[in-house]
């Protein structure tokens, strides 16, 4: 039976959650769209500004979204994607600000160039293989590469102030780089929202149950976290968007496609440097390459972010291990995913990942010493009493039933929805929020596929995001649509 969907429940009050009620809420005016966060607070998980990179993903310097294959060449298909992504983000975002739904796009977003940096041959090879293959591509044509020590000094100087002269250095640049706040990005959208009467927004507000009924809508148990009172709201269509929450919610579903999920969780903490003279010195996000083993979250990047209108510079993140499922939730999260349908999943998956244990392993015993030698790698003068650590987000990845290997850890940013699509959950992390607009525009063309291809929603989506259903293999279209955008939200070029 196919439904109308005007029923709309969000778990979680991230930029996922404030993605999909804009979008639906431009798409299907007469929806009632209600968001129940159990938090007191909007983006206070994965979207808060510290708890994620904050790079606006797209490709550049993300050099484990380029690898190279078994016969020597690079494969940059994933960056490719994830930069075609980024631009739909971005013509959205641009939508927003001038239909005055963001009040600037200062409050979020700012030019940052993107480096990839390495240092020996081995990895100077790969780096400028990566290069070659990347400027072929109307996305990266701007990219530039270097070897020269003076012109990668007037590119980063603290990174190469105090440097051996003998090292052997290659850099990548391209200046279309961006640093994003994604907790500030969220606050606009929903308070937005909120200020029109468009959705209801419930704070402090946890969903206890998910049960289907038997006319096909979802009655979900809500906590009152202030007040201890329950409740129970109906609803049409549930989008689960609580981060690493999403999990056990899913669980609670009950949905045949939930079935042999399981999920790893991985913490993250940044050195933050307190010396202003240093933070005003560095301009820049500079990537390397991951450690063996390492998760995608977990490539070093020294990070030049701008923070409730405050530049901050971070390196990081280094893992911490956490059986928590969120910064904010229970050390009994991970025992609680345990199922039967899940538990050979998940030790099938730690068997054939133990480098990924091994180096969890080793970070955690890392002394703050030990991470600023780390640091070193990336800024040589640094010192000690410059740098703080701080708590970064907790992440899950997902973990899923193989028939070959019983259970396979999948990098990157999973949707399961039900076979009726009356409810959907997203799992996973990078590059996440970076590419919430593509994520939410493909699970509203799951879920509500006849409303999707008739020519309302066309035309409303084409409104919105031009190259929704478009792609960017065309140079001149590629910079036409790139010179909107960064105009608009004020962008080099």
């Amino acid at each position: 039976m196919n439904r109308e969907k005007k029923e709309v429940v969000c778990i979680g009050a991230g930029i996922m959650s404030a993605t999909l009620s804009m979008l639906l809420k431009k798409l299907m005016p007469d929806a009632t769209i209600k968001v129940y966060e159990v938090l007191n607070e909007v983006a206070g998980e994965s979207s808060s500004a510290l708890n994620n990179a904050g790079t606006g993903h797209s490709g550049f310097c993300e050099l484990n979204y380029t690898p190279e294959i078994s016969d020597g060449s690079i494969d940059i298909s994933k960056a490719v994607h994830t930069a075609s992504q980024f631009e739909l983000s971005k013509e959205f975002w641009s939508y927003l600000v001038t239909q005055q739904y963001i009040s600037s796009p200062d409050t979020f977003i700012h030019s940052t160039p993107h480096y990839s940096f390495v240092e020996n041959e081995k990895d100077i090879q790969f780096l400028k293989k990566r290069y070659n293959a990347m400027i072929k591509h109307p996305l990266f044509k701007s990219m530039k590469y270097s070897e020269n020590r003076k012109e990668i000094e007037s590119w980063i100087p603290l990174v190469m102030e105090g440097r051996n002269e003998k090292q052997k250095v290659a850099a990548t640049r391209i200046d279309l780089g961006t640093d994003i706040d994604f907790g500030a990005l969220t606050r606009e959208i929903f308070n937005h929202l909120q200020s029109k009467n468009e959705i209801e927004l419930h704070l402090n507000h946890k969903v206890k149950d998910i049960d289907k009924m038997n006319d096909g809508k979802w009655n979900l148990k809500i906590q009152n976290k202030k007040t201890d009172e329950s409740f129970q709201v109906s609803a049409d269509f549930v989008f689960i968007g609580a981060g690493g929450g999403a999990i056990l919610l899913l669980e609670k579903s009950g949905i045949r496609e939930a079935r042999g999920f399981g999920g790893f969780p991985v913490g993250g903490e940044w050195l933050i440097c307190n010396n202003e003279k240093i933070v005003q010195r560095h301009h820049a996000k500079v990537y390397g390459k991951a450690n063996l083993g390492a998760p995608p979250m977990s490539v070093p990047h020294l990070d030049t972010r701008m923070i409730m209108g405050e530049k901050k510079l971070l390196f990081g993140p280094f893992a911490v291990f956490s059986t928590k499922f969120l910064k904010h939730g229970s050390f009994l999260d991970l025992f609680k995913s345990l199922q039967f349908e899940n538990i050979g999943a998940m030790i099938e998956a730690g068997w054939h990942n133990m480098d990924l244990t091994q180096y969890l392993i080793d970070q955690v015993k890392l002394t703050k010493k030990q991470k600023i030698e780390a640091l070193k790698e990336y800024l040589p003068m640094a010192a000690i009493e410059d740098w703080d650590e701080e708590v970064a987000g907790q992440r899950v990845q997902v973990i899923e039933k193989d028939k070959e290997k019983g259970g396979v850890l999948k990098f990157g940013t999973e949707v399961i929805f039900a076979k009726d699509t009356s409810i959907a959950a997203l799992l996973g992390a990078s590059p996440g929020a970076s590419t919430a607009v593509d994520i939410m525009i493909n699970l509203i063309k799951q879920c509500f596929p006849e409303e999707y291809n008739s020519d309302k929603w066309q035309s409303k989506l084409t409104e919105m995001i031009p190259s929704f259903n478009k792609d960017f293999n065309e140079e001149s279209y590629c910079d036409d649509v790139r010179k909107k955008s960064h105009e608009i939200l004020q962008l080099n070029l």
